[in-house]
């Protein structure tokens, strides 16, 4: 995508011929708009393909910013990437909660709930899972991950795991902690080629029946 090599287009015509799938991952960094005619060209591509998305990865939209005004713009590119999920028939959508330090603050934290709530009661209505990933700043803590799940306490809201990529006292027992409200994964080239086979077992064992998602 960097070098002009591929678009978004040439990517679910990979998917589906060279790599014989019949799901996708897309990840926003490929979408040329958020505008319905584009989605809906996205969609048709999709549906030629035979391809289900089963994740829309949102960059760009985390909830906490420190600058109210740099919020508002993330939550509005929310609100347009939860749309565009809609479109294009996303079972899972992967936004950040934001923050770079490696704890929330009081304020942060209620605010994070409040709004994955909002984005969980429109996640539910469309069909789809929301959630943040074990991918930065305060998520990748399990214990504080375990505590934002439990504080927004909605069925439609879940965790992209990104096995194995955990900080603090509890980082090896990350995978283990979250297992039962895992909605996708990312699995990284030293998970393939270490501890693929239990790591999927733990997560079969949780009652996992999402997708294997490959990120290398």
């Amino acid at each position: 995508l960097r070098k002009g090599q591929m678009d978004l287009f040439g990517y679910l015509e990979s998917c589906r011929y060279r790599y014989h799938l019949d799901l996708a991952d897309i990840w926003n960094g490929m979408l040329v708009s958020t505008e319905d005619e584009y989605l809906f060209r996205v969609r048709d591509a999709l549906d030629e393909h035979g391809l289900m998305l089963a994740n829309l990865c949102v960059d760009g939209a985390h909830i906490w910013e420190d600058d109210p005004a740099q919020r508002e713009a993330n939550y509005r590119s929310a609100l347009a990437h939860l749309h565009a999920a809609q479109v294009l028939g996303a079972r899972t959508v992967r936004i950040g909660a934001g923050c770079r330090e490696l704890a929330w603050t009081a304020a942060q934290f209620d605010a994070i709930v409040a709004r994955y709530r909002e984005y969980a009661d429109r996640a539910a209505e469309g069909g789809y899972r929301i959630g943040p990933e074990n991918h930065w700043g305060a998520e990748k803590v399990p214990a504080n991950m375990v505590r934002l799940i439990q504080a927004v306490d909605h069925p439609a809201f879940g965790v992209l795991l990104h096995v194995g990529s955990w900080l603090g006292d509890d980082a090896d027992e990350g995978d283990a902690l979250v297992a039962p409200y895992v909605m996708h994964t990312h699995l990284a080239w030293q998970i393939t080629e270490g501890p693929l086979a239990d790591k999927m077992a733990l997560l079969r064992g949780a009652g996992y029946r999402g997708v294997w998602g490959v990120e290398h």
